[in-house]
């Protein structure tokens, strides 16, 4: 447990640290987007072309794991989306927010560094592949439904074709790209470009949990709206039920592919639900709310199933 526990401190150390200066110490909240370009535009890009280019395409090429992990990604987004719709009675739209907050974990931020911790090299192949399409998956499914609920009369086409150019175009896909073409190609990388590539990976993780944590604190907390615990539930309970029981199905995959797929699927809900939120105007407080209460409660799920996979409690046939 000791083990698992260093392990796990580090990433929760970081996120109350920033959340800690972020309550006391009064700074604008600005200079995050600063943080933030550098995270999505220059840090993670890195971290996925190193990861992608150093690993053999034949061990990218398993499409049944995709399947596996991406079905369960959109069973948590419906089940959320749908239960809060019919259940809490709100509108399609937030509904869809909600259903993001239900299905997409902190992949991004904390899934690549925490795998890597946990379960070494061999998870460096599964992250990018659940990464890659579950980014795919929920940065098609949320805009699509942000766009047809927008109240504005749009020709479906050109809604498509939006949609699809800002998935395409996300810097983690395009870095995703060239990683996989240089694995494909066997591109030796210049020694010197490899060694700024893995300086910048080494900060991708650290900065993104100390700006999740400012982040969080600045968001303001004053109830908890009733329909945030049950979507908890489903990111951190059902989500990584429904993996479990796909893994099996679909399965028998490598051990580490299967312990990779359920630890990242135990992830709190990602600090980009609040991002898009915002960026549409829609269903902001709850998910702020939804993020903090998230991450707060991970620390002992996630932990707990990070305990479970260190010490073979569970174990995939």
């Amino acid at each position: 447990m000791i083990d698992v526990l260093n392990l796990a401190l580090p990433y929760f150390g970081l996120i109350f640290i920033g959340y800690a200066c972020g309550k006391y110490k009064k700074l604008p909240e600005a200079g995050l987007e600063w943080m933030n370009f550098f995270l999505l535009y220059v840090s993670l890009p890195a971290l996925f072309f190193r990861t992608l280019a150093r690993t053999p395409l034949e061990e990218l090429n398993n499409p049944p794991f995709v399947i596996a992990t991406t079905l369960a990604t959109a069973s948590a987004f419906f089940i959320s989306m749908f239960g809060v719709k019919y259940i809490a009675r709100l509108s399609t739209r937030e509904s869809a927010m909600a259903g993001l907050g239900g299905g997409y974990g902190n992949i991004g931020y904390m899934g690549p560094g925490l795998a890597l911790a946990t379960l070494g090299a061999k998870a460096t192949a599964p992250v990018a592949l659940i990464f890659c399409f579950d980014t795919i998956f929920l940065f098609t499914a949320a805009p699509l439904l942000m766009v047809l609920t927008d109240g504005k009369k749009r020709p479906l086409l050109p809604t498509i074709l939006l949609v699809a150019k800002q998935i395409l175009f996300h810097p983690l896909i395009v870095a995703s790209y060239f990683g996989v073409l240089v694995a494909a190609l066997h591109v030796p990388v210049p020694t010197g470009l490899d060694n700024m590539f893995q300086f910048l990976q080494s900060a991708a993780a650290p900065v993104a949990l100390f700006a999740l944590g400012v982040t969080v604190a600045l968001r303001p907390f004053e109830r908890v709206p009733w329909e945030v615990p049950g979507i908890i539930v489903v990111k951190l309970i059902v989500h990584p039920l429904i993996v479990a029981g796909l893994l099996v199905l679909l399965g028998p995959f490598p051990p580490a592919w299967a312990a990779t797929a359920l630890l990242l699927a135990s992830l709190p809900p990602a600090l980009n639900v609040f991002v898009i939120a915002r960026q549409y105007n829609t269903w902001i407080e709850p998910s702020s709310t939804l993020v903090l209460v998230g991450t707060f409660v991970s620390v002992v799920t996630l932990t707990s199933v990070m305990w479970m996979i260190k010490t073979g409690v569970i174990v995939f046939p």
